[in-house]
């Protein structure tokens, strides 16, 4: 059956599919509708955790018990479970075993744009990558056997432009998965000094079999190589949502090396790519994580020197850096009146903060819709930076400000 989704909807319904049981999910936009979505099926226990650390370790504990398993996040969401991560990339799993992370680029509702697949390469856990809601559903689908086969967990990263847009999905029934035994394992679950030197060389090892993997999956594909003889002008590899706007602008002219895999990286399959063109190009948001590799790979390639590294990409954009021009489409008139969000009609907080400012105070803030308080015309906050960070920055701005600011500051945060 074909249904239109969203990238997150999509994602949820991989999950069904897949024969996941337990979700435990830290809300975060653009990652939130994942979870609100998977609730919707009676066969998944869907929870919210307090945070994002306690929704991996939540969720690895499902796996150990023997069920698949899964947690969502945004990208800033990944800092704080990245304790849990880094370890079970040691442990490996029992019952397969998947986090969403969902990035943020053009920073539409979040504090700095992190490209989440440094976690990945650091973590040395593989990493899928959508580039739209079909993909969002297989790839989910997908990244459960990647699990059990590989025993690991898989990171499947998604960004606002996924999560948020719709297209068409094949939906499938839900396949129920045999629960795995749960078996006393020490050594493979007790991440003690001694056990954990051992666990080490596992994961490299599980490593070097990912990226034999790599070479031949399906979701690594070359595109639009056919109907010419010797080298192509121009060759791309390109991942994510800058895969649509590559194919938006040049079609099957020329050939384009689209990863789904994002980590670990082929070798064999990007070096063989390379040699059908004259310029090898790279588009991809944010870091220039596969254009690095190229580069370790010794190839001569082009990235971020054309490309930038702050922001989301456009179809405009990479077609007037690689000489197709503008596309004509209609636009807005630029003198269009913008219209800032700004606080609730009858929001306590426009109170509260116009009585902060009229007395002088310095506000430290937290995230959340209360952050707009240092909008104008209230411009009443001081400082945001992370979640829960208010009454700590509070407490070292008072012990270094002295007794005179203690009845002058205040930590916003809720």
């Amino acid at each position: 059956m074909k249904e239109l989704m969203l990238g997150n909807q999509a994602l949820a319904r991989g999950l069904y599919e897949a024969g996941c049981s337990f979700i435990s999910s830290y809300p975060g936009t653009p990652s939130t509708e994942i979870t609100e979505e998977a609730a919707k099926f009676d066969e998944m226990y869907c929870e919210w955790a307090p945070n994002e650390k306690v929704a991996m370790e939540a969720a690895f504990g499902a796996s150990l018990s023997g069920r698949r398993s899964f947690c969502a996040m945004k990208h800033v969401g990944l800092n704080v479970a990245a304790d849990p991560l880094f370890t079970l990339s040691y442990t490996g799993v029992n019952g397969g075993m998947v986090i969403g992370v969902a990035d943020d680029a053009g920073m539409h509702s979040s504090q700095n744009e992190q490209d989440s697949r440094h976690y990945a390469i650091s973590a040395k856990v593989p990493m899928l990558e959508p580039s739209d809601s079909e993909e969002a559903l297989e790839f989910t689908k997908l990244a459960y056997e990647l699990s059990e086969k590989y025993d690991t967990p898989v990171l499947v990263k998604l960004c606002t432009r996924v999560s948020h847009s719709q297209s068409v999905v094949e939906t499938s029934p839900r396949q129920e998965v045999p629960v795995k035994p749960y078996e006393k394992n020490i050594p493979k679950y007790v991440m003690m000094p001694g056990m954990a030197r051992k666990r080490h060389p596992v994961v490299e090892e599980r490593l070097k079999a990912l990226r034999a993997y790599a070479e031949k999956a399906d979701i690594n594909r070359i595109e639009g190589a056919e109907a010419q003889t010797g080298k192509h002008p121009l060759a791309i590899i390109t991942d994510s949502t800058s895969y649509q706007y590559v194919k938006e602008v040049f079609g099957d002219d020329v050939p384009v090396l689209k990863l789904g895999m994002v980590n670990p990286l082929p070798v064999d399959l990007i070096q063989n790519f390379a040699s059908l063109a004259e310029r090898l190009v790279v588009v991809e948001e944010l870091d220039p994580i596969i254009e690095n590799h190229c580069r370790n790979l010794g190839l001569a390639v082009e990235g971020k020197d054309l490309f930038s590294l702050c922001g989301e990409f456009s179809q405009n954009g990479i077609a007037e850096k690689l000489g197709r021009g503008k596309a004509h489409g209609r636009r807005t008139a630029d003198e269009i009146p913008q219209r800032p969000p700004v606080m609730c009609a009858g929001c306590p907080h426009r109170g509260l903060f116009y009585v902060l400012k009229k007395n002088k105070i310095t506000v430290l803030g937290d995230i959340g819709c209360y952050t707009l308080g240092a909008a104008a015309p209230l411009s009443a906050m001081d400082m945001t930076l992370c979640m829960g960070a208010s009454i700590s920055a509070v407490h070292g701005f008072n012990k270094c400000a002295g007794k005179e600011s203690e009845n002058k500051t205040v930590a916003v945060i809720g």
